[in-house]
């Protein structure tokens, strides 16, 4: 600044002095201005480049039954670069299964329904058409999720349930859309036909036991009129036969075990466990990531494309609401900032109901003794040692479809048989041989709602099923036990039948069949639909036939929560199923197909069977 100086005259001491302290002054502020800019551009960038090093291409919320599926099927591209955030623990003890035979063991199961560790463990609120009883939800909370808790049942659904998704409003998602994505997701130990896969990640099996009282179901069932069908996930779901299990080796063939460890060595995946996710990021309506609470510490992270939520049908809409999507009004009174105002959230909630029918055995051939310490010793250092034994399967090796009353067009009704008794979610041991059937509705006509208690992401939110809350599905229930009765009653039980023990032989009339069902029904663990998929001009539509959530952008969900309702069967094979689908729409590849694959209708409606 010196040659500026030198022009400048001064005829006052105190002129000068003054004039000197100002010019100071003033070159003191534009030096500390160029400084200021110069940081705040230097901070800036300096927070660019942290943000691009904590930055990915897809952020997936949740590893469970959908997310490790979509994260091994986005980074099949090297170019993809995603980060999978998991709110549990992994399925592995130092590296081992063994080790955490609990979860994959497949006899163990029950051991997990149980344990806070693996589960979140989610209760509904007192149920007033059940006598007001708060029923247990257990949901995964480890890798693989629910896929590491279930009881292995692979069940599809029927052809028509994903027909009546597209009538509802997910375009694209009709049966011959579907089925190429159940068959890429699989390979069935039978082999592949029209209907199986051959070459998938999935691993789907038969059951191995023979047990003499599975024989005897399914003999039973066909002396009762129904037909015998040899794959209930192919031509024909109605009838009875053995069913498919997502087992092999001998061990629970979860999403963890099939989609998540094989891409785990690929260098563009990474995985964080133990990370709890308490919020979406968004500039405006753009979603940019998310924020996460991990050892006490909250971070951020961000995502460049897109962020996929796959928590299922309680987290992710949960999550939505936590940052700002959802029913405005219901936001508003919990002090959370609207993002987007967005109904249906929530919303929509179905499960399946079922209740147990038991029966005492008169010959010692069920699991009960198997349940013994000695057994359970001998059983699990055999499956620890060879993969094998009474460890190696679930047990639930055979059940059936059928339809509650003639005019109904494909089956509403699902059993599953079980050489043993279950007691309280198996929370209490078994007192007594004998063998029961699950059974429930399908299709029931109760649909409830789930809300924030709190804007704590802590804080599980208030479940509402609504169970029970039509005539319908009351007299549903009552078929399902008077026809469950038939099928046990029949030739080929007549040398295992001991006295009925639930409902019991005091059980006869309508009114004490309601009241057995109000007491002992309970969850077949289905909760879906809460983020239901629909048409944008649809008021309860959360996301787009494309995954896409309604109003925002970069923001998917992908599991069971998008179903626009509930399929025929257990939920696992459809949440694998539809996130296999959704990975093809991300990556913007044409949706497989598969026209004119037949599928069986009954002869006639103007019979039950």
């Amino acid at each position: 600044m010196s040659y500026l100086m030198k022009g400048f005259k001064c005829h006052s001491p105190v002129m000068c002095k003054v004039a000197g302290g100002l010019f100071k002054a003033h070159t003191l502020k534009n030096m500390l201005g160029i400084h200021e800019q110069q940081f705040k551009i230097s901070r800036a960038s300096s927070q660019l480049s942290s943000e691009k090093a904590n930055s990915y291409n897809y952020i997936i919320v949740g590893a469970g039954s959908a997310g490790c599926v979509l994260a091994n099927r986005l980074t099949e591209d090297s170019q993809s670069t995603v980060l999978l955030l998991e709110a549990g623990p992994k399925d592995t003890l130092l590296g081992s299964k063994r080790l955490l035979w609990k979860i994959h063991m497949p006899a163990a199961l029950t051991y997990n329904l149980c344990d806070e560790k693996y589960n979140w463990y989610y209760h509904t609120t007192a149920q007033r058409h059940m006598d007001n009883r708060v029923m247990y939800w257990p949901r995964g909370r480890v890798w693989g999720g629910s896929s590491s808790l279930n009881a292995m049942v692979y069940i599809r659904g029927h052809a028509e349930d994903y027909n009546r998704w597209s009538r509802e409003g997910a375009l694209g998602w009709d049966y011959e859309h579907c089925l190429p994505y159940f068959k890429k997701a699989q390979t069935h130990e039978l082999g592949p036909d029209q209907y199986r896969g051959g070459n998938g990640p999935l691993h789907v099996s038969r059951g191995k036991t023979n047990h003499p009282l599975h024989q005897a179901f399914l003999e039973a069932a066909q002396q009762a009129g129904y037909p015998f069908t040899d794959d209930m996930n192919g031509y024909q779901q109605e009838g009875f036969g053995w069913m498919d299990m997502t087992v092999h080796r001998g061990q629970r063939w979860s999403t963890a075990s099939a989609y998540l460890r094989p891409a785990i060595s690929r260098p563009n995946l990474s995985v964080a466990e133990k990370t709890l996710v308490t919020k979406i990021l968004f500039q405006g309506t753009k979603c940019i990531g998310v924020e996460y609470v991990k050892n006490g510490q909250r971070k951020k992270v961000f995502a460049n494309k897109e962020v996929i939520l796959s928590g299922g049908a309680i987290n992710s809409p949960q999550l939505l609401m936590l940052s700002g999507i959802g029913n405005a009004d219901d936001l508003k009174k919990l002090g959370i900032p609207v993002v987007c105002h967005l109904p249906g959230v929530g919303q929509n909630l179905q499960d399946h109901l079922e209740v147990y029918v038991q029966q005492k055995c008169t010959k010692p051939i069920t699991l009960y003794s198997a349940q013994k310490p000695f057994n359970m010793v001998r059983i699990g250092l055999e499956w620890l040692w060879k993969f094998t034994g009474e460890g190696a399967t679930a047990h639930l090796e055979s059940g059936g479809f059928i339809r509650s009353e003639p005019g109904v067009p494909h089956p509403d009704i699902q059993f599953h048989f079980l050489p043993s008794q279950v007691i309280d979610h198996g929370r209490v041991a078994s007192r007594m041989e004998a063998y029961q059937v699950h059974v429930g509705p399908m299709r029931s006509t109760s649909v409830g709602w789930l809300k924030l208690k709190s804007s704590d992401p802590n804080d599980h939110p208030i479940i509402e099923p609504n169970y029970l809350s039509t005539e319908r599905d009351i007299w549903e229930f009552r078929q399902c036990v008077k026809l469950t009765r038939e099928i046990f009653a029949q030739k080929a039980f007549e040398k295992f039948r001991g006295p009925e023990i639930q409902p019991g032989d005091h059980v006869q009339s309508d009114k004490e069949i309601d009241a057995f069902i109000r007491q002992k029904a309970d969850s077949a663990y289905h909760p879906s639909c809460t983020c239901k998929m629909g048409q944008p001009s649809d008021s309860t539509a959360v996301v787009d036939p494309q995954t896409k959530v309604i109003g925002v952008e970069n923001l998917r969900v992908v599991d069971a929560s998008i179903m626009p309702s509930v399929v025929t069967g257990n939920l696992n094979a459809p949440t694998i199923m539809i996130a296999e689908k959704a990975a093809d729409i991300i990556k913007g590849l044409p949706s497989l197909q598969e026209k004119n694959v037949p599928v069986y209708k009954p002869k006639t409606l103007e019979t039950q069977r």
